[in-house]
C-alpha cells in the first residue's frame, strides 16, 4: 500500500466496506476529535475508478466525521489515505472487518454478511478464523446464521430476539423457522424462545448425543448449524438404547467383583457429600447417576456416610469381610424372570381381550421391547399441508383422537396419542385404565392408534382401502393446493376428458395450463355455464387407482401394485376380498 492525500469529495463508502449500504454510521464518540485534530489515522481505500473516485475500504465512520466537521466549519483538508492494490476485493474485506471488529464490535450478522462476501472471494472459514484471530468455530457459527430466513436475521439485528434463540432456531428447517414466525406474529400465543424453543423444535425433550454411552452412527440426530450440539431426534429409542448400555456397564462392575451397583433412577440424584469413598475391598459401591437430559455419571467407590462411621468406630468385627451374598443370584434371577414369563404368556392364550389391551398400551406408550412411531404427514409445502389440516377425513379422524384421550384419562392438548415414551409403571397403569374400558371403547383406541401408526404412501393404505371400502370423493374434493402441483399438460388434457368430455379436451389441445386448469374448475364447480360435476378424483387418489400417461412412476400405483402382490400369494379361500361394510359415522362428541 501507498500513502496519499485525497479530497473529501472524491472519496465514497466501497461496497466491500462493512457499513455500504446501511444509514450513517453513528460517530458521535468521534465527532468531537474529528473536529479538533482531523482525522489523524489513514483511511484505507481501492485505487481510483474510471470517475477518478476512490471506495474507502475502512475507515467509513472517520470519512463521515469528516464530513460532518466540514459542515460546522472545521476544515481539516484532504485526508490521508492508504491505496490497497488494484483488484484484490477479498483483501479490502478482510481490511474492513478487521478494522472494525477493532474499533466497534459489529453485530453477528454483519459479520455473517461480511465472511459470506469473503469466502465467495475464494476464503474458507479456517483462514478466515486464522486472519481475524477468531476460533474456526466462532467463524462456523456466523456462517450458520446464513440458513436462517432473511427476517429471522433482522429480527436479531434488531436485538428483538436473543442470541440463544437465534441458535436453536439454527435447528429449524425453513418450514419450521415460517411457523416459529407466524407464532411471533400472533399476539395471542407465546412465541417460544431460549432453551424453551429447544424443545418446541425437538417435540419434547431435547438430549444431546454426546450423552449417549452407545454408538449413534445408525441413530437419526438433529444438528444444530454451529456445528457444536446435536441431539436425538427420537427420545423413546434413545432410553431404550442407553438403558440397554447402562445395564451392560452395571454388568461388567459387578463382573469386577464391585460389591453393588446402584442405578440412581432418573429425577433422582447422587448427593457425593452424603458419601465418602471407599476402596472395592472395603465395600465400596458403584452408584451410576442418570439425568433426565441422558447423560450419566459412574461415581466408583462410595459408602454412605452412616456405613462409614460404622466403620471408622470399630463397630464391625470384620470391616473387610465379604458382604453378606444377595439371596438371589443374577443367574438365578433369569431363572425365575423366564419361568414366570413362560407361564403368563401361556396363560394369556385364553385371554385374548387382556392380550389386545397390552398391546394396544404397548403400542401407545412404548417399552424397550416395542417402539411406534405415529406418522408425521410431513411435507415442505405449507399449501398441501394446510390442505391435509382442512380436509373432512382429518376433520373426523381429529374428532375421535379427542373422545380417546378423554377416553385414556390424557391431555386433549396433547398433538397425538400414540408416540409417547414411559418407564415400564407408566406402561403398567396405561394397561390396567385399558382393562378397566368396555370392548368397544378399547376398539375405538385402538381405530385411532392404527390410524395415527398408519404410513402414508404404504401398500398397507391400499390393502385396508380395499378391504374396508374407501370412496375418496367422500372425503376429499379438488382445492388450490392440488391445481398448484399440476404442471404437466398431458395430465391436465386427461383430466380436462375426464370432467368435460374427449371432445372439450381435443378443442383445447393447444391451450395453456392455465385455461385447462380453468375448465377442469369451472365443471367441479358448476360455473361459467358449464355442466357441474360431482364426485370427481383424480385416478391417482382413488381406490383402486390408475395412472393418467404409461411413463409410470405414480407411487400410489405402485404401492397398490405392491398390495394386491402380497394379496395374490394367499391362498385363494384368503385371497378373496369380501365385500365391504357399510362405513360407520362417528358419532358427536361428548360435551
Amino acid at each position: 500500500m501507498k500513502l496519499q492525500f485525497i479530497e473529501h469529495g472524491k472519496l465514497f463508502i466501497d461496497k466491500t466496506n462493512m457499513r455500504y449500504g446501511r444509514k450513517a454510521p453513528d460517530v458521535s464518540d468521534i465527532i468531537g476529535t474529528v473536529r479538533k485534530r482531523g482525522v489523524i489515522q489513514p483511511l484505507i481505500v481501492k485505487p481510483a475508478n474510471a470517475d477518478g473516485a476512490w471506495g474507502i475500504v475502512a475507515g467509513a465512520r472517520r470519512w463521515v466525521a469528516h464530513g460532518l466537521a466540514a459542515a460546522d466549519g472545521f476544515d481539516h483538508g484532504a485526508l490521508a489515505c492508504a491505496v490497497l492494490e488494484d483488484g484484490d476485493d477479498a483483501a479490502a474485506i478482510e481490511a474492513s472487518l478487521i478494522e472494525n471488529v477493532a474499533r466497534r464490535d459489529p453485530d453477528e450478522v454483519t459479520q455473517w454478511e461480511t465472511f459470506v462476501r469473503l469466502v465467495k472471494e475464494g476464503r474458507d472459514p479456517a483462514e478466515i478464523a486464522e486472519t481475524f484471530g477468531m476460533p474456526d468455530l466462532m467463524v462456523k457459527r456466523v456462517l450458520a446464521l446464513g440458513n436462517l430466513l432473511p427476517r429471522i436475521r433482522d429480527l436479531y439485528r434488531r436485538e428483538e430476539i436473543d442470541r440463544a434463540t437465534v441458535r436453536h432456531l439454527t435447528l429449524a428447517s425453513k418450514s419450521r423457522q415460517r411457523e416459529w414466525l407466524a407464532i411471533h406474529d400472533d399476539a395471542d400465543q407465546r412465541t417460544p424462545t431460549g432453551h424453551g424453543l429447544k424443545t418446541w423444535l425437538l417435540g419434547g425433550q431435547s438430549i444431546p448425543a454426546r450423552h449417549a454411552l452407545f454408538d449413534t452412527t445408525d441413530v437419526t440426530l438433529v444438528a444444530d448449524l454451529f456445528g457444536e450440539d446435536a441431539y436425538f431426534a427420537d427420545a423413546q429409542d434413545f432410553w431404550t438404547r442407553q438403558e440397554e448400555a447402562i445395564e451392560a456397564r452395571r454388568a461388567a462392575y459387578l463382573e469386577a467383583g464391585w460389591r453393588e451397583v446402584v442405578v440412581v433412577p432418573r429425577g433422582e440424584y447422587f448427593h457425593a457429600w452424603q458419601h465418602e469413598k471407599a476402596p472395592k475391598r472395603k465395600g465400596g459401591r458403584v452408584f451410576i447417576d442418570v439425568r433426565d437430559n441422558g447423560e450419566v455419571t459412574f461415581h466408583e467407590g462410595y459408602v454412605s456416610q452412616k456405613e462409614a462411621r460404622v466403620v471408622a468406630k470399630g463397630e464391625t468385627s470384620e470391616p473387610e469381610s465379604k458382604p453378606a451374598r444377595a439371596e438371589v443370584t443374577a443367574n438365578l434371577g433369569s431363572y425365575i424372570d423366564l419361568h414366570r414369563h413362560a407361564a403368563t404368556r401361556a396363560v394369556l392364550l385364553g385371554h385374548p381381550g387382556a392380550a389386545l389391551r397390552l398391546m394396544v398400551a404397548h403400542a401407545i406408550i412404548g417399552s424397550p421391547l416395542w417402539t411406534v412411531r405415529p406418522e408425521p404427514q410431513a411435507t415442505r409445502d405449507n399449501d398441501i399441508a394446510r390442505s391435509v389440516a382442512e380436509a373432512s377425513g382429518e376433520a373426523v379422524f381429529d374428532h375421535a383422537r379427542v373422545k380417546v384421550l378423554r377416553l385414556l384419562a390424557m391431555s386433549e392438548e396433547e398433538p397425538g396419542v400414540t408416540g409417547g415414551s414411559a418407564d415400564a409403571f407408566g406402561l403398567v397403569g396405561l394397561f390396567l385404565r385399558l382393562m378397566a374400558l368396555g370392548d368397544d371403547d378399547v376398539m375405538a383406541v385402538l381405530a385411532v392408534v392404527m390410524g395415527e401408526t398408519l404410513q402414508a404412501g404404504s401398500p398397507a393404505v391400499d390393502a385396508v382401502a380395499a378391504e374396508i371400502g374407501v370412496d375418496m370423493a367422500d372425503h376429499w374434493q379438488a382445492d388450490d393446493a392440488l391445481f398448484a402441483q399440476l404442471r404437466d399438460r398431458e395430465v391436465l388434457l386427461a383430466m380436462v376428458a375426464d370432467v368435460a368430455g374427449p371432445r372439450v379436451a381435443e378443442a383445447n389441445a393447444k391451450e395453456k395450463g392455465k385455461t385447462l386448469k380453468g375448465i377442469i374448475s369451472a365443471h367441479l364447480e358448476g360455473a361459467d355455464g358449464r355442466e357441474k360435476v360431482e364426485g370427481w378424483v383424480p385416478r391417482w387418489m382413488a381406490f383402486p387407482p390408475s395412472a393418467y400417461t404409461s411413463r409410470g412412476g405414480v407411487g400410489s400405483v405402485l404401492a397398490n401394485e405392491r398390495a394386491q402382490a402380497a394379496r395374490a400369494q394367499l391362498p385363494e379361500d384368503l385371497a378373496v376380498t369380501p365385500e365391504p361394510p357399510e362405513a360407520e359415522t362417528a358419532p358427536p362428541l361428548a360435551a
